[in-house]
């Protein structure tokens, strides 16, 4: 028997797995996100002299400025993770614009979601860059007594981007769909521009500070 709690959000069982409205919402951003990546890059190999590659360039020298500035340096790697989240985020604040469709971003599972990538993604690249023992012996400098700190430190700031990131676009969309329900849906067309550049900037935002986290714990490791 499917549980009624979620009846509301649900939109069909697979089995004993409900595929929920966030789950299909975050499938689409994905999809796009991932075409309109792909034609950027085609057209950036094939047609150089094209608009698309130069929408292309110009988002590539984005993603590198970003990840010079806030991790100390140039990385491919990161550039990916970086541009994935950010774009990801972004085509959610998109799709949240549309009539009826609520973003995944304003759902507390799929910011946390994203936040434990983030999580996942600092040891997994300070392991790549320095070994894992090396980079594990960051967390008992200057003390080993403070081993348990570091590990909270990395955990309450997972949770503060998942919390952050949920609270600024359930906010912004929740205002909106008031207004809208209240005085038509032209009076706030200016108020869902404001909503789609608040998430446009929570998109920077998130992606500057996994960069910078990510940054950090590769720097670490290299001076050790």
């Amino acid at each position: 028997m499917k549980p009624e709690i979620f009846a509301q959000n649900v939109l069909f069982w697979l089995g004993p797995v409900p595929i929920t409205e966030t789950m299909a919402t975050s499938l689409a951003t994905s999809i796009v996100v991932l075409t309109v990546a792909r034609l950027l890059a085609r057209a950036a190999i094939r047609r150089p002299t094209s608009r698309l590659a130069a929408a292309a360039r110009l988002t590539f020298g984005f993603l590198d400025d970003l990840v010079v500035q806030s991790a100390g340096g140039a990385s491919p790697n990161l550039e990916i993770f970086a541009g994935s989240l950010f774009f990801f985020i972004a085509g959610a604040a998109l799709l949240g614009q549309l009539p009826g469709v609520s973003a995944p971003t304003s759902n507390l599972a799929a910011t946390a979601a994203l936040a434990a990538l983030v999580f996942f993604a600092v040891p997994v690249a300070g392991i790549y860059e320095r070994g894992a023992v090396k980079y594990f012996a960051r967390y008992f400098r200057p003390n080993p007594i403070l081993f348990p700190l570091h590990v909270i430190s990395e955990v309450s700031r997972t949770l503060a981007l998942a919390l952050r990131l949920f609270g600024n676009m359930m906010s912004g969309h929740l205002v909106v769909a008031i207004i809208v329900a209240l005085v038509g849906v032209l009076v706030p067309v200016p108020l869902m521009a404001l909503d789609l550049l608040i998430g446009l900037l929570q998109a920077y935002i998130f992606t500057i500070l996994a960069s910078v986290y990510i940054g950090a714990a590769v720097r670490v490791g290299q001076e050790g």
